[in-house]
């Protein structure tokens, strides 16, 4: 036996079988719109979380390539991009936080800044501000 929960906007047709709305079509009115998640803030969160943790582990791994490919790294230009690093890890634990999201958005922009410092830091963060603005826009779609 299926609970109205469990199937909120759907409707039937003429031989009583559940007929869903087309895909794309908004439910009707004073109906949730559903993203077919168990749990969709913690799906996003995951997001955000796996998001953060992977630019963490990038930009780590990237300090050697960078100091012998690229030369020019010094130490404060190491620490920044460590104290970025660790910064992307806390948040990624912070996720459950609603300002861990503007906080991971201003963490995409001091990596741009980090360009400054070296050419590659701001190639590391063209490519993770997309993956963020990327998350955002899930995140945007799934919880409206």
């Amino acid at each position: 036996m299926t609970s109205p929960e469990r199937e909120p906007h759907t409707t039937e047709d003429p031989t009583g079988a559940p007929v869903e709305p087309p895909v794309g079509e908004e439910p009707t009115a004073g109906q949730p719109r559903r993203s077919g998640l168990r749990n969709p803030e913690r799906a996003v969160r995951g997001l955000g979380a796996g998001t953060l943790s992977l630019e963490a582990l990038v930009l780590l791994l990237a300090i050697q390539p960078i100091r012998v490919v690229g030369g020019d790294l010094g130490g404060a230009a190491i620490g920044a991009v460590i104290a970025l690093a660790v910064a992307a890890v806390l948040l990624a634990g912070m996720m459950r936080r609603p300002w861990a999201w503007n906080a991971g958005t201003v963490l995409q922009g001091l990596l741009l800044l980090g360009g400054l410092l070296h050419w590659s830091l701001l190639g590391l963060g063209i490519i993770f501000a997309l993956v963020w603005a990327y998350a955002l826009h899930v995140r945007r779609v799934i919880l409206g």
